[in-house]
């Protein structure tokens, strides 16, 4: 598939308040596709001092997981569940399953922050938990925001930059995720003639209102060229968009656009982290 550098999401740009100065996480007792405007972006990120990192991480879980006593397990899931509400202070986390879908990993977890070491930091508290001693990672992919070069007419903000605390901003279902390289030649063309193309592009990605696309860039701080992660409530009408963008003159310059790593938004972490086995 091409690559959707022209597909964002929309409303205002908004991250949770991070305190840069402030590192460390600690575990505490818990608890569509659309648009904005040209001038309303550029106000929002000329007031953005920081970058936006993107953190993709998958886990695969040791079967002795499953070995663990019921008690064992259920306070193991507080535990995490605990780690990562706090983390939500400082960051955005979500937590996913691929739990039967893939053989490589039972989740993931999706971290957007200002900060890489504040993803380091979370992810050593990870591995201090009682989950923590039972997985290990499998496949880490980092990306970072950056605005797309090919959207003229309406500049598109990507669904992770959204306020998710607005209803209709509330994470999809399922998150497909998948790195994604462009060949070189496609770099060598002139603006004008991949500016046409992308258009074409993007005129296909806005017949599926239903299906949010986060496009983030891996040039430099990742093996990949872009990070994809499209949110739906309904695979079949992502799978329908993908038919669609495979036709498109872009795909020509695709060299890698797998694996295609399909996962299942999980709210409720403690209810999850029991599902394992």
């Amino acid at each position: 598939m091409s690559s959707s550098e022209g597909m964002q999401s929309k409303n205002r740009p908004s991250l949770p308040s991070i305190n840069r100065a402030d590192p460390s996480i600690e575990v505490k007792s818990s608890t569509v596709t659309t648009h904005t405007t040209s001038a309303s972006l550029d106000k929002n990120l000329s007031a953005r001092t920081s970058p936006v990192f993107l953190n993709f991480s998958f886990y695969k879980v040791d079967p002795k997981w499953r070995w663990l006593n019921e008690l064992g397990k259920e306070e193991a899931a507080k535990e995490f569940t605990s780690l990562i509400e706090v983390a939500n202070t400082k960051m955005k986390v979500r937590i996913y399953s691929t739990l039967g879908l893939r053989e490589d990993s039972e989740f993931m977890l999706w971290m957007i922050s200002e900060s890489v070491e504040k993803m380091q930091v979370f992810t050593s508290k990870i591995y201090l938990t009682v989950l923590g001693k039972y997985i290990e990672s499998s496949k880490v992919y980092l990306s970072s925001y950056r605005p797309s070069l090919y959207s003229r007419k309406t500049e598109m903000v990507p669904g992770y930059l959204l306020d998710h605390n607005e209803k209709e901003n509330a994470p999809m279902k399922y998150v497909i995720v998948y790195p994604f390289v462009k060949s070189r030649e496609w770099y060598l063309l002139p603006f004008e003639d991949r500016m046409q193309m992308m258009e074409e592009h993007i005129t296909v990605g806005r017949k599926f209102p239903q299906v949010r696309i986060n496009t983030s860039y891996s040039f430099g701080i990742g093996d990949q060229d872009f990070m994809l992660a499209f949110e739906t409530n309904d695979l079949m009408l992502f799978q329908d968009l993908i038919v669609q963008l495979r036709e498109t003159r872009v795909s020509r310059y695709v060299i890698k656009d797998t694996p295609m790593m399909v996962c299942i938004y999980k709210g409720g972490v403690e209810e999850f982290i029991k599902s394992l086995g």
